[in-house]
């Protein structure tokens, strides 16, 4: 044990946290660069967009899968070969999905894109937790956020500028180089420590009930979140068979994890307060970062008639304060207890959607930077220090099994959020759109008047043909839909303020303490 506990490693901490993350990088980015260019793989392919959208939930189906077993297979395989598999096929995977000709193909790959790349954020975060001193894991954990939150905005900026300028094979083409790259890198520099590597001539007990109960609750809880809206939700039988199917995975899965003599994820992690409150704001922070990361490009595309690029470019603004607050937040972690740090963010996040709700229908780009980059202040004071606080009391031994959930926790959040959000955008807008048309009627006075004076303005001053009161009456009508929209958008932006109000009690919970000199049991 006194090995295990002087075990150092042999290459720079630092320059394997850069290639580990740039592989983290590459996967997370996969999540979201294909969006914008679904409909050109729909054509290429030869089918529906509903169909195609397969290509995503594909994706994030055996992605959500594989996360909470992934310490299961890092034991298995050994760490650092998990990781080199995971590379490697992801990067195979990715030209697969560059070739193939036929939708079935491209599902399949995906499928398997998915599950390779879902196994290197985990193995990623307990790399950074072996590698660097608790004293040095804010900065390491710094870099890290980086990948994790820009990925996501940069993607789908960059995938509108390669199909427009390329071809939307090279989304998935892209990968290749980096892949490579990646690969050579981790096999020089990459090793395990003692508690990691793979006993030779050991035999590892497989809990396949417990693989079996996860995949199916996870499995079919992305199913319904991806596909959800598009089904009408819970007016869906598909809907309701598939979150029956849900409940009873991960109900299943929890009792069995919790009894199981050799569980395939050890769920003891969570008996430590700072990991499983770090968790809970963890989860709460992905589903207000990822629900408001796809509501302001779908604003600016779909209300606005913003490119897929200007639209990434509002968003952009805000990835780059978040990279730049980063090393104020790493400055004052040593000096101001985690907790107080953690509960300045939400307060900022707060604010800044009540700021969003400010908006109106002709919104210029500027202020819309404005409002994205004041949500993204508040969110650079929280990725960090909560990864940091998360793992200061656990035992080293749990790391990978924690790291795994932690990340788990945070990806199925944030599909609910995106789910949620673009959800509330449909739904809400039904609902303005009904109680503002009550008052487009004969019997409404201000109603009959503004029609009258745009049916006097088109008379003296349009050259358009028909009624000049019908079409007065059209316009007034298309006027009511947008503002209904935004009113709807509105509402999603003060769903995630009361959501980071209701979080910051929670903060309390955490230790009153700082980032130096917590070593736990490092």
């Amino acid at each position: 044990m006194s090995g295990a506990r002087d075990w150092r490693p042999a290459s720079n901490p630092w320059a394997v946290a850069i290639v580990v993350t740039l592989a983290v990088f590459m996967e997370i980015l996969d999540t979201t660069i294909v969006n914008v260019a679904l409909p050109h793989v729909a054509g290429t392919l030869s089918s529906s967009y509903d169909e195609s959208t397969w290509v995503l939930t594909s994706y994030l189906v055996a992605n959500g899968i594989v996360l909470p077993i992934s310490a299961f297979l890092s034991r298995a395989f050994g760490r650092k070969q998990y990781f080199l598999l995971c590379i490697f096929m992801f990067t195979v995977c990715s030209f697969l999905c560059g070739i193939a000709t036929e939708l079935w193909q491209m599902i399949l790959f995906r499928v398997l894109q998915g599950f390779f790349g879902g196994g290197l954020q985990p193995v990623q975060q307990s790399v950074l937790l072996d590698y660097f001193k608790a004293e040095d894991r804010g900065k390491a954990f710094g870099l890290s956020s980086i990948a994790i939150i820009v990925a996501p905005v940069v993607g789908p900026t960059l995938g509108g500028w390669i199909t427009d300028n390329y071809s939307w094979r090279w989304v998935f083409l892209i990968n290749i180089p980096i892949g490579v790259l990646t690969l050579l890198a981790i096999t020089q520099l990459l090793e395990d420590p003692p508690w990691e590597r793979k006993v030779k001539g050991k035999k590892l007990s497989i809990d396949f009930t417990g693989i079996g109960l996860i995949a199916l609750g996870l499995g079919c809880l992305q199913v319904m979140l991806d596909r959800g809206e598009d089904d009408d939700w819970f007016s869906s039988n598909f809907i309701r068979l598939f979150a029956v199917l849900t409940a009873v995975g991960i109900v299943g899965a929890i009792y069995w994890l919790l009894y199981a003599k050799k569980p395939v994820v050890d769920l003891r992690c969570l008996k430590d307060r700072n990991f499983a409150v770090a968790s809970l704001l963890m989860a709460g922070m992905a589903m207000i970062l990822y629900g408001s990361s796809v509501v302001m490009p779908q604003l600016a595309q779909q209300e606005l008639g913003y490119t897929a690029t200007l639209s990434g470019l509002v968003l952009s603004p805000g990835a780059i304060l978040i990279v730049l607050s980063i090393p104020l937040v790493l400055k004052l972690m040593p000096v101001v207890q985690t907790r107080w740090l953690v509960g300045f963010g939400f307060l900022l996040l707060m604010l800044s959607f009540i700021y969003s709700r400010h908006l109106v229908p002709n919104v210029n780009f500027s202020t819309l930077v404005m409002m994205r980059s004041a949500q993204s202040i508040g969110l650079g004071f929280l990725f960090v220090p909560l990864t940091t606080i998360a793992y200061v009391t656990l035992a080293p031994r749990l790391n990978a099994d924690a790291s795994a959930l932690f990340t788990m926790f945070r990806n199925v959040a944030g599909s609910i959020g995106i789910s949620l959000s673009t959800a509330a955008i449909t739904e809400r807008s039904q609902v303005h759109s009904a109680t503002m048309v009550h008052n487009m009627s004969p019997l409404n006075e201000q109603f009959q008047q503004a029609v009258a004076r745009g049916a006097a303005a088109i008379r003296d001053f349009s050259h358009q043909i028909g009624d000049p009161v019908q079409l007065a009456t059209g316009q007034m009508y298309q006027q009511m839909i947008i503002q209904a929209r935004i009113l709807a958008y509105i509402d999603v932006f003060s769903l995630c303020a009361v959501v980071a109000l209701i979080l910051i009690p929670f903060c309390l919970l955490l230790s009153p303490i700082k980032s130096e000199g917590n070593a736990g049991a490092h």
